[in-house]
């Protein structure tokens, strides 16, 4: 049918583009560096276009169950559920604890939106908690501060590849009697003390979305080592059906058991993270090289005082999905983000603090002044580009430019 792979690749995606910073380029010709960009190739393509052959494109079908298959074995996790998104993983997770009107979950304010509607959309109310100075990550004190009689769950995000202090967090819920759901989202194929992030807690949740180390354009997983939540969540993502058992030929037909709402990801898509899953300790390494060459590069600034440069826990193994720093000087970090941007670095800032978002403010009742720490990260921090074919020609523009920057 095709002369050739090259053939294919062109029919499939048109003629492949030269990667940013490729041969000939000039200071004045120079292409802007991305913040992300997919890692792609022939196999994902190949890979989509089977599931379009065999005409099986729905959710929950043959290449998401290889794929959970998948994920179980390389992580150790009991049961892989996957999801249209991680947002839908945690929302399937609040369903699952049964957290309602009166529950309180603790979690960081500098996150994603996601951590806490996956709370308030089942009436319970999001408790935010400081992070940790040098990591971003969940301050178990701060948390254990903030635990009250009504205390459901935890809800520690896993910033940048990361991992929160399991440790501490898991000897807290122990004492306490709470759930811990991970939002891995940024965390997968990264491990703390020997063990996958994600397969820690009573919950993990992962992300596939476009911007992730491991994509398929949108998408996630449910993880969990319990087989009653199991249980709970398979009903929950197919409709509040017990459709799953039914397609195991455990019952003759399947109808309606309990709450839920249509949380399956399409064969389609699952295809895609498939194929990216076979690349994973090659993307994992390549990012791991840029992340440390960022590191070591602009150590000259941090020992001048004009930055902080990120700190990685000797417990943790990261999957280097993001390098952020601190500008020392606050009151700069917008205007080295605009430097960059005319320079054609697409830099950027990161979460803005849910504490002190509008909804924060407005409904829960928060104030920025409520979580010192942060405010101060949030107004400081800068991401750099990084991703597997990022070049080491634009990745030293980059350094260049932050050391012309801050010679200004």
């Amino acid at each position: 049918m095709f002369d050739s792979l090259t053939n294919l690749e062109q029919i499939l995606i048109g003629t492949p583009r030269e990667p940013a910073g490729g041969a000939a380029v000039t200071a004045t010709t120079r292409p802007s560096i991305p913040f992300c960009r997919p890692f792609l190739g022939l196999a994902e393509r190949l890979a989509v276009l089977r599931v379009l052959d065999s005409g099986q494109m729905g959710g929950n079908g043959p290449v998401c169950l290889e794929l959970e298959t998948l994920i179980e074995n390389r992580f150790g996790a009991r049961c892989a559920l996957l999801t249209s998104s991680c947002s839908n993983a945690l929302e399937m997770a609040a369903m699952a604890l049964n957290l309602g009107p009166g529950d309180e979950v603790i979690l960081p304010s500098f996150s994603f939106v996601t951590a806490a509607t996956s709370a308030v959309r089942q009436g319970a109310r999001p408790v935010f908690a400081e992070i940790d100075e040098k990591t971003f990550n969940l301050d178990p004190k701060d948390a254990e501060r903030r635990i009250t009689p009504r205390t459901r769950a935890i809800i520690c995000v896993h910033y940048a590849g990361q991992g929160c202090d399991m440790d501490a967090l898991t000897v807290l819920a122990l004492r306490h009697n709470l759930a811990i759901i991970e939002d891995a989202a940024q965390g997968v194929g990264a491990q703390f003390n020997g063990r996958f992030l994600g397969t820690i807690g009573s919950i993990g949740c992962y992300s596939f979305h476009v911007t992730k180390n491991i994509i398929c354009g949108e998408g996630g997983a449910f993880i969990t080592n319990d087989p009653a939540i199991a249980r709970k969540a398979e009903i929950i993502r197919e409709k509040g059906t017990d459709r799953s058992r039914f397609l195991r030929g455990e019952v003759d037909k399947y109808t309606w058991v309990d709450q839920g709402s249509s949380f399956v990801l399409s064969d389609l898509l699952a295809a895609v993270a498939l194929a990216q899953f076979s690349r994973l300790e090659e993307m994992q390494e390549l990012r791991g090289r840029i992340w440390w060459r960022y590191q070591s590069d602009l150590t000259g600034l941090a020992n001048k005082g004009d930055i902080i440069l990120p700190v990685i826990d000797g417990r943790a193994e990261p999957n280097w999905h993001i390098y952020a720093f601190r500008v020392c000087d606050a009151g700069r970090r917008d205007q080295v983000l605009k430097q960059l941007k005319e320079r054609g670095i697409n830099a950027t800032f990161h979460f803005v603090p849910l504490h002190s978002s509008p909804y924060g403010r407005n409904v829960l009742g928060y104030h920025p002044e409520d979580l010192p720490v942060t405010e101060r990260v949030s107004a400081s921090l800068i991401r750099l580009p990084i991703y597997p074919d990022l070049s080491q020609e634009d990745q030293e523009y980059v350094v260049e430019t932050l050391y012309s920057i801050f010679r200004k």
